[in-house]
């Protein structure tokens, strides 16, 4: 056992720290939330990850994503990450894909044991979450994290069971209308969300590259993305473990 997973092995077994070291994770979107899933599914031994964004880090990204220094402007998003993976375990096979999600590379994606949808477009988002269910491949989906305060708030859950969250309601809504059902796990707040905040952005990363015309851009804190991409991080280690590993025990009296 590698010193650095030691205290890993310690509280969840050898052979479960040896059993995440083959299972392989893909995560859609290297952002807010994607990157802090990323993390720490690494730093837990993951062994095998494919990442997908076609952006490239910007100055404005550096409030809240963990790839986003000053020294990192202007760097796609994946190859940043990449290079972040293995400095954290040079033995992580990575496959970075520096596009927008299409049907080729999705087919890369939804070949993992679980998938990480952390996709901003609401359009693509959709099509990944239906065609993995269609497949029948596990994922996790992330709703919105943006203009939300309180962590305490955050919530898990089957997607068809969210509430308060206004991009759930467009998501839900969508998959129902394609004969999506029940099955998608996801990390979601019902925070009422503020609307003053809401406002067209003269922002560099205002530019929608899916049709070139500007797009509102929210607001975010760091803390409250990075506990959605903790908590998508979680759900997997949930699914790719033997469900009695991660069980908390009852709380003492």
């Amino acid at each position: 056992m590698k010193e650095q997973f030691i205290r890993i092995s310690r509280f969840i077994g050898e052979e479960n720290v040896e059993l995440l070291s083959g299972k392989s994770i893909a995560v859609a979107g290297v952002g807010a939330v994607g990157g802090y899933a990323i993390e720490m599914l690494v730093r837990c031994g993951i062994g095998n990850i494919a990442i997908l964004d076609f952006d490239t880090v910007s100055e404005s990204n550096i409030n809240r994503q963990i790839i986003a220094l000053h020294s990192t402007v202007g760097r796609l998003k994946t190859d940043v990450m990449k290079e972040r993976i293995i400095d954290i375990n040079p033995e992580c096979s990575v496959t970075a894909i520096p596009e927008m999600l299409d049907d080729n590379n999705m087919q890369t994606l939804l070949s993992a044991d679980i998938v990480l949808d952390c996709i901003d477009s609401v359009k693509a988002k959709i099509d990944l979450l239906e065609k993995a269910y269609r497949k029948g491949v596990p994922i996790i989906s992330s709703m919105g994290a943006a203009l939300r305060k309180d962590t305490s708030l955050i919530r898990t859950g089957d997607i068809m069971d969210t509430f308060g969250c206004p991009l759930a309601k467009q998501v839900r809504s969508q998959l129902r209308k394609r004969g999506v059902g029940r099955g998608i796990e996801c990390v979601f707040s019902p925070e009422n969300v503020d609307f003053r905040y809401i406002q067209p952005s003269e922002d560099p990363e205002a530019e929608d590259g899916e049709n070139g015309r500007k797009r509102i851009v929210l607001g975010s804190l760091s803390y409250v993305t990075a506990i959605f991409g903790e908590k998508m991080a979680e759900l997997a280690l949930r699914k790719l473990l033997p469900e009695s590993v991660l069980t908390a025990s009852s709380a003492g009296k």
